[in-house]
């Protein structure tokens, strides 16, 4: 395999007789990717806008016109599909297919939205055959939270005879997505890219009518921030309104960078911002918005101030980016004294939308939205977003790719990979070749958002590419009708399972090695009092402990619990800080300030090191008392006697201070131990033993000799009962309690205590042992039985999903028990948009039988209206009562 340097150094060598030359010299990034598609081999292109990823998708086309073979283009948007219709043109037999348009379909070379080559592949379509190369452009869009799930759907169903060439803005985990998409098709993805921008970014701060730079190539200027606030303070003084310094955060006035823009910092998703943003030579969020301190300037004025400013600075022509239709609409609208074109300019605009709306046909040229578009293009002021016509939009994208439009307000769509001539915008700032910096303008029209959020949204690392595979009752009609691919198979490959898929082939190994374990281990036990019944004795075993834990979680949580919980009561417990269940006593009572007890516990396993938190034979000096002689102190000045007290193995009454930083680790008498607080889930046994303790001694004075004392008291407790714990209080005769549940309970356990001692493993010499290998042999068991669930169709995430789907597509009649599609389901599977199951329904329902074609399209078109407006339509009664049924 050549190297990559080699390829750049030697590209001419490597490459001698190309497709496609250009006339220019081709990046490293550009050589790379042409040398693998020479070798028939897949690429994944991550680079920073305008980089020039699309030499690298015109050659996959070169090549395939070479080896007489047929390529596809696909892209997120309709836009992006019409405008590299139209570069690609001129060099290539182009077709263009999208959900508007249809384009010479025959051609060679197809470009197309990510959705209609997803239905090609659904319904088997002959060109698949034919096709060499599958170019994804945008791949950063199978983050999109509705679509992105095209994206995977399509990569995972692509033939294995396709080679993909994909690419996308910069991403830090490229070689993630690269390897599962080399998994999935069970190929080589080379990565290439760079992190270079050809056109670096200066982003400024807009504000009271000037500009402030806070960030040039990427270096952060806090100095430009600090201007910019210090002229808001001085504003807001000179009305005084005493907000000097304050800010909001991220305020909705904000220009935030959307789509393309979170390259660099998107990170944090902040894209439903009410503003818009400027594209061109800056970028502009906003459009007219009413001011919340009031009366500075109108709204109007403001923009056209801006507007005004960027055409003295050359840095015509600009995008302003928008987050909504009706913000483009109106902030077009706003702009009616302005005029930006020459008369030149004017002239071709006309005769261009002449020619173009002359493909209308009568009236339909004199549609509302045909003659307002018209004159605000002819004054050099363009709107694009999904609400217009789709020759409006093709007629706007091609005025502005001229030059001809100076103020282009847009949804943020335009700037997903549209190659736009603007010298000022976010993400696509600055023209290769044209501009030396690409400006991002961020308008704060009342306050400026913190240096730390700006920071952040300008320096952050770019978002990764998370999977949002999600099934949809079209997908899964449509596998059901496909032999080759099962809808488990679809889970699996897609990369919100990449991971888990990852994992399977060391899985696999596990699982063959633990079934050779578990086969050695599946040997007769060896039993000296006859039938062997440890299989039975450890069934009750496991029970038993089972409601001995729910038992003692109930017994804890009651009041009668937690009064015997008092100085010097003996205890087992299950605490982090030693490995082992441990015998403990307890040296402070849980308290109203304090829930959890003070609790001294053994070390009882000599295999853990112990940490060395203890203090020498010197006593600390005590809080609030002066230290005499040993076994001496006098009491403080708190106190209402100045007397001496002797101190040893009477107990006197402390102060309740703890003068040691728990948790306190110590040996004595030979044993580790350790003082901690325990809470009521850590007490495994309250015990009906209770030992003298002194806890002013232990927890104020930390007396070396007092630990001793108490810890051989707790190995005596050991020593009367060889490997058993000290008796437990019993929850009915000592405790009291009367839970009907927890007496049941207690019962049972008895039971099964009672059974387990008449058993002939009770009290077996080789009790131990068998019960070992039993042990050892169930963990085995259940170890390979989860490794199996893990490795099955059961494990995958969206199966539960995928199951509760089905079932409502057998509700509906969409498929049968056999899971075989029926005439209703072949029906939904045409439905590529809005609700399928309810549209179906509606056709099967005969609801649209009484309606004249506008008024069932009408009643289709809810099903896909997304625009929030609470204003109510005027329904004609036949309307109304489609509406009603």
């Amino acid at each position: 395999m050549v190297e990559d340097e080699e390829i750049a150094g030697h590209f001419s060598e490597h490459v001698p007789d190309m497709a496609l030359d250009f006339p220019f010299e081709l990046d490293k990034f550009q050589k790379e990717a042409i040398y693998h598609i020479e070798r028939g081999e897949s690429v994944f292109v991550a680079a920073h806008t305008s980089a020039g990823k699309t030499v690298v998708a015109e050659y996959a086309f070169a090549l395939a016109a070479k080896h007489c073979t047929r390529a596809v283009y696909t892209s997120p948007i309709k836009t992006i599909s019409n405008q590299k219709y139209r570069d690609f043109s001129d060099k290539f037999d182009v077709g263009l297919l999208t959900g508007d348009v249809s384009l010479r379909p025959e051609a060679s070379c197809l470009i197309m939205t990510t959705e209609i080559l997803r239905s090609m592949l659904y319904k088997g379509a002959d060109i698949i055959r034919d096709i060499e190369w599958v170019i994804f452009d945008e791949v950063h869009y199978v983050n999109d939270v509705e679509r992105g799930v095209v994206w995977e759907e399509v990569i995972i169903m692509l033939p294995k005879h396709i080679n993909i060439v994909l690419l996308s803005a910069t991403v830090p985990n490229k070689l993630e997505f690269a390897d599962w998409i080399g998994r999935t098709k069970k190929k080589k993805i080379y990565v290439t890219g760079t992190t270079q921008r050809p056109v670096p970014l200066v982003h400024c701060l807009y504000y009271s009518g000037e500009l402030y730079e806070i960030c040039v190539k990427e270096t952060f200027l806090p100095k430009g921030v600090k201007a910019a606030k210090d002229a808001q303070n001085l504003k807001n003084s000179s009305r005084g309104t005493s907000v000097a310094g304050k800010s909001t955060g991220a305020p909705s006035r904000m220009s935030v960078a959307h789509g393309r823009a979170s390259e660099k910092g998107g990170g944090n998703k902040t894209q439903k911002s009410t503003g818009a943003q400027l594209g061109g030579h800056a970028a502009y969020s906003g459009g007219p918005q009413r001011s919340n301190t009031g009366g500075w300037k109108s709204e109007i004025s403001q923009l056209n101030l801006l507007v005004n400013k960027l055409s003295k600075k050359g840095w015509l022509p600009v995008v302003v980016f928008c987050f909504s239709k009706n913000r483009c609409d109106h902030s077009a609208d706003s702009l009616t004294g302005m005029d930006l074109t020459s008369r030149l300019e004017k002239s071709e605009i006309r005769v261009f939308c002449d020619k173009a709306f002359s493909r209308l046909k009568g009236s339909d040229r004199q549609l509302p939205q045909v003659v307002r578009v018209q004159d605000l293009l002819r004054r050099g002021i363009g709107v694009h977003h999904a609400g217009l016509l789709p020759i409006v939009k093709e007629v706007v994208e091609m005025l502005f790719c001229r030059g001809v439009i100076k103020v282009l307000f847009s949804t943020e769509t335009f700037a997903m990979g549209v190659n736009a001539p603007a010298k000022t915008m976010a993400g696509r700032a600055g023209r290769r070749g044209l501009d030396e910096v690409g400006i991002v303008i961020i308008i704060c029209w009342d306050e400026i958002p913190e240096e730390s959020d700006l920071k952040g949204l300008i320096t952050g690392k770019p978002t990764k590419l998370e999977s949002q595979f999600r099934l949809t009752y079209t997908m899964i009609l449509n596998l059901l009708r496909v032999e080759d691919l099962k809808v488990e198979d679809m889970l699996k490959r897609s990369f919100a399972e990449f991971h888990a898929q990852q994992a399977l082939p060391e899985q696999q190994k596990q699982l063959l090695k633990g079934e050779g374990e578990l086969s050695k281990m599946n040997v007769a036990i060896d039993c000296i009092r006859g039938e062997p019944t440890i299989e039975e004795y450890y069934e009750m075993v496991v029970e038993v402990e089972k409601l001995g834990d729910h038992i003692q979680e109930t017994i804890m949580q009651s009041r009668a619990a937690q009064q015997a919980l008092t100085t010097g009561r003996v205890v087992v417990v299950r605490t982090d800080l030693l490995p082992l269940i441990s015998l403990g006593v307890v040296l402070k009572p849980p308290s109203s300030t304090n829930k959890n007890a003070i609790v001294l516990v053994l070390n009882q396993d000599p295999s853990f090191s112990m940490p060395d938190t203890s203090i020498s034979n010197k006593k600390p000096e005590i809080r609030g008392a002066s230290k005499l002689s040993e076994g001496y102190y006098r009491k403080g000045a708190r106190d209402i006697e100045d007397e001496y007290s002797v101190t040893g193995n009477i107990p006197r009454k402390g102060t309740g201070v703890v003068n040691v930083s728990l948790p306190y680790y110590g040996i004595a008498a030979g044993t580790g131990y350790v003082v901690g607080e325990i809470d009521s889930k850590g007490f495994v046994r309250v015990c009906k033993n209770k030992l003298r303790v002194d806890p002013v001694r232990l927890l104020e004075d930390v007396s070396t000799a007092a630990y001793s004392m108490t810890v051989q008291q707790l190995l005596q407790q050991g020593k009367e009962r060889p490997n058993e714990y000290p008796t437990a209080l019993d929850p009915i005769k000592d405790l009291k309690l009367n839970d009907l549940d927890t007496v049941q309970e207690y019962q049972k356990r008895q039971t099964f205590l009672q059974r387990m001692a008449k058993n002939q493993c009770h009290g077996c010499p080789k009790l131990q042992e068998n019960y070992n290998i039993v042990h050892n042999r169930r963990i085995l068991k259940e170890k390979l039985g989860k490794l199996r669930y893990e490795m099955s169709d059961d494990a995958l995430q969206q199966m539960p999903d995928f199951q509760q789907r089905i079932e409502v597509l057998q509700e509906v009649g969409c498929i049968d028990c056999d899971l075989v599609v029926k005439l209703k389901g072949r029906v939904a599977c045409e439905i590529n948009s809005g609700d399928e199951l309810v549209a179906t329904e509606m056709l099967f329902e005969n609801q649209l039988d009484e309606l004249e074609p506008a008024q069932a399209v009408a009643i289709m078109s809810a099903l896909i209206f997304q625009q929030k407006d609470t204003s109510k339509p005027n329904l004609t009664p036949q309307l109304a009562n489609a509406k009603g049924r």
